[in-house]
């Protein structure tokens, strides 16, 4: 009888889907809300985050676009603020704070064919139309909407390089999908303009064509196979203002195809593309080989299965909001870099030919200037091998370019931001021996970026001043302080090699930033070519991108950007009370700084978290001997600038970076310095934490007691031994075991202090 009822209830699982499962175990993509981050709430800001959907480090992310021309308001294309969506693109970015992509845009529509987007917020100007978030739903690889003007449903997935559809019609509707090749950024951005298209119409269910653009890549080249479910019984084709009916091929700079289907059925159109940025014939074969058959559940399936898969690579277990921050975090840090070589491994390389990469994989989109800090610190731990080929990516357009990446945009360089910051990433690789790239290779590419002038790195400058003049170089502290961080990276990783020349030569380097520290202001500020301090001088003068000595940021926030020599930088201060007292003051002055620009968010006091020149300093406390004021700081940041709703980030989240910031703290420890292996120690946000490490090494962290009120840590436990640190290592994690850490309410002053 019991045997009889355990099949019945096994025959009952299977036909249900497993619902038995499912009751007892909740799976962490559940607790992904892709909509955190998307559009400001009452004057804050957001993430600029998309919703749609997209598999882990892919070069598809299909999304919706709520405007016509996307600009850097809305820099993913999406506001969840707006009302209206135009359409569904296959490429966006994730929380930049520049546009770029929207590529190749679908929008089903029914009625009355209309050839443009038309006005937002006006139904009826064209084929844009109206939403509401309760008709939308989004989760990992997957994002669905009711068009209201139109009465269709729109779902969609994705794979790594093809996107997949299903439009609901109204029955008996007049259905089309217009296909907008001129959708991009908002014209006069980065000079954005299609330079060429074309449409080809192939047969009665396919279509593809390419598209040529420029852009913040200065040109990316995208071509896209389409098949559809159901045969296309009429068609246009739009250039400008001319239609064109039934004509199978067109090219031009503003192209548009209408395609007509007769659906009295009321069943689904099912549209799969692929796209690629080498060919036609490529972005067939990546759709052939990825969504070979018409199974979108399936298809919706697997990409969540993908997303569950790098997801189980932390668990946590404690409070369920801050579980929907944390694996929402974790899905943003992993949807770039994008992998954008095709199946047959060819790729679009940096001068303009096709390059062939003998591992497969292609990655770009580098924010090297954001993600350095803290997304690749974590790749370390959760993609070591994924790791390795970003290296390996980055070396191939040193190969080409005779230096590393600064900004890397489709395979392009677009010089965005200060520093050389692929070196400090292809050092940790190096320096925790990761494997599967040519660590002398990889230092010959180091070095050499560290000595050829290249836009924004003028080398010869830096070796005669020893400091970079603002009358030679704008943004002159903010460089100096950031190239002389990259020179100690190379003097590390020649000292790995034996290169001792070298080492001295840039660890000589490295200390270049003592010369533009004033004793009697306090600060780093700016020098002229005779050495003289420019002025006037006010600490909370704020910088942009050019035109000043700081970038995106004031001397207040710069003043903490010695992550090599901490100790040093105490001793200029004034040693332990008088660094201590400064940070104090940081965290509470609160004058506003001058002239802030967009990226200064998230306050408190002069620290801002919405940029990255902050995000490291509430763990400087750790070095002078007040550890309870980092757990202090870092725990009002996860608390108070982190939420769950649209604006649940406190600034741009540049590639993932913001969101690594919030999963290396919720677990109770930052990459301050990202290549020394080791990590200043904060305050956990959960109970328990698990890091599934390579050859099947779990790390643990256990925080007895740990809430929102309890975040002081009281005692600690390295693998069951009493633990005095204010630091862990990577060794440490790597190698597996427990760090067991007792929270309480009020800080203990005793423990937890040591360097």
């Amino acid at each position: 009888m019991i045997r009889s009822k355990t099949l019945a209830l096994a025959v009952f699982a299977q036909l249900t889907g497993s619902v038995l499962y499912a009751q007892t175990t909740k799976k962490l993509t559940a607790y992904v809300n892709p909509f955190i981050g998307t559009g400001a709430v009452a004057n804050s800001l957001s993430g600029n985050n998309y919703p749609g959907a997209t598999v882990p480090f892919g070069m598809v992310q299909l999304s919706p676009d709520t405007r016509e021309s996307p600009d850097w308001s809305a820099a993913s294309g999406y506001d969840y603020n707006d009302r209206s969506i135009v359409g569904f693109s296959h490429t966006h970015l994730s929380g930049t704070g520049a546009a770029d992509f929207f590529d190749i845009l679908f929008m089903p529509t029914t009625g009355a064919v209309k050839t443009r987007a038309g006005i937002p917020g006006k139904p009826g100007s064209g084929y844009s139309s109206s939403f509401a978030h309760d008709q939308e739903k989004a989760k990992p690889g997957y994002y669905s909407v009711k068009l209201k003007d139109y009465d269709v449903e729109v779902e969609l997935t994705a794979t790594a390089h093809a996107g997949f559809h299903k439009y609901t019609f109204p029955k008996n509707s007049k259905a089309h999908v217009v296909i907008d090749l001129d959708h991009s950024m908002k014209k006069g951005d980065w000079n954005s303009r299609i330079i060429n298209a074309q449409f080809q119409v192939v047969d009665d269910h396919t279509v593809e064509g390419y598209r040529v653009i420029t852009g913040w890549a200065k040109l990316r080249k995208v071509f896209f196979h389409v098949e559809f479910s159901r045969p296309i019984a009429h068609h246009i084709l739009v250039e400008g203002g001319t239609q064109y009916f039934d004509q199978k091929l067109i090219n031009g700079s503003d192209l548009r195809a209408i395609l007509d289907f007769e659906l009295a059925d009321g069943l689904p159109l099912l549209a799969k593309i692929g796209i690629s940025a080498v060919s036609i014939e490529n972005a067939k074969l990546n759709l052939a080989k990825e969504i070979p058959a018409w199974d979108f559940g399936k298809t919706v399936a697997e990409a969540d299965e993908k997303w569950e898969q790098e997801l189980q690579k932390i668990k946590v277990t404690g409070n369920e909001v801050k579980k929907e921050l944390f694996y929402t975090g974790l899905y943003h840090a992993f949807l770039q870099p994008n992998n954008i070589a095709d199946v047959n491994g060819e790729y679009p390389g940096i001068n303009y030919n096709t390059g062939q990469a003998k591992d497969g994989v292609q990655y770009s989109t580098f924010s090297l200037w954001d993600s350095y800090r803290a997304s690749h610190p974590l790749y370390t731990l959760t993609q070591p091998e994924r790791s390795a080929a970003f290296v390996n990516s980055m070396l191939r357009q040193y190969d080409a370019y005779g230096y590393l990446p600064i900004w890397q945009l489709w395979g392009q360089e677009n010089y965005c931001m200060i520093g050389n910051h692929a070196i400090p990433v292809i050092v940790d690789a190096a320096l925790k021996d990761l494997k599967g790239f040519d660590l002398e290779k990889a230092y010959e590419a180091v070095k050499n970026s560290s000595t050829i002038d290249h836009p924004g790195s003028p080398f010869k400058v830096w070796e005669k001043y020893q400091y970079m003049p603002e009358n030679i170089q704008s943004q002159s502290v903010s460089i100096t302080l950031e190239m002389a961080y990259d020179d100690w990276c190379v003097a590390q990783f020649a000292k790995k090699l034996g290169k001792m020349e070298d080492y001295h030569h840039f660890m000589e380097r490295s200390g270049y930033y003592k010369n533009l520290h004033d004793k009697q202001t306090g600060f780093f500020r700016a020098k002229d070519s005779e050495g003289k301090w420019i002025e006037p001088f006010s600490p909370l003068k704020y910088g942009s991108n050019g035109g000043h000595p700081f970038t995106e940021g004031n001397a207040w926030q710069y003043y903490w950007y010695v992550p090599q020599d901490i100790n040093n930088l105490i001793q200029l201060t004034g040693g332990q009370q008088a660094f201590t007292d400064k940070l104090d003051v940081f965290f509470s002055l609160e004058a506003k700084p001058d002239e802030v620009n967009g990226n200064a968010s998230g306050f408190i006091g002069q620290y801002a978290h919405g940029n990255e020149p902050s995000h490291h300093v509430a763990y400087l406390y750790n070095y002078a001997g007040q550890p309870w004021k980092t757990q202090y700081y870092v725990s009002k940041i996860v608390n108070e600038l982190y939420n769950n709703s649209s604006s649940g980030y406190a600034g741009n989240d540049d590639c993932g970076q913001m969101s690594a910031w919030y999963v290396f703290s919720a677990m109770g420890f930052y990459p301050v310095n990202p290549v020394m292996g080791v990590y200043a120690i904060g305050s956990p946000s959960f109970k328990q934490i698990q890091l599934q490490l390579p050859g099947k090494k779990v790390f643990t962290i256990i925080a007895e007691r740990a809430s929102a009120r309890n975040i002081y840590i009281q005692s600690a436990k390295l693998n069951g031994k009493p633990y005095s640190s204010s630091f862990i290592t990577q060794a440490d994690i790597v190698n597996g075991g427990e760090l067991e850490f007792v929270m309480g309410p009020k800080p203990n002053k005793i423990i937890v202090q040591k360097n």
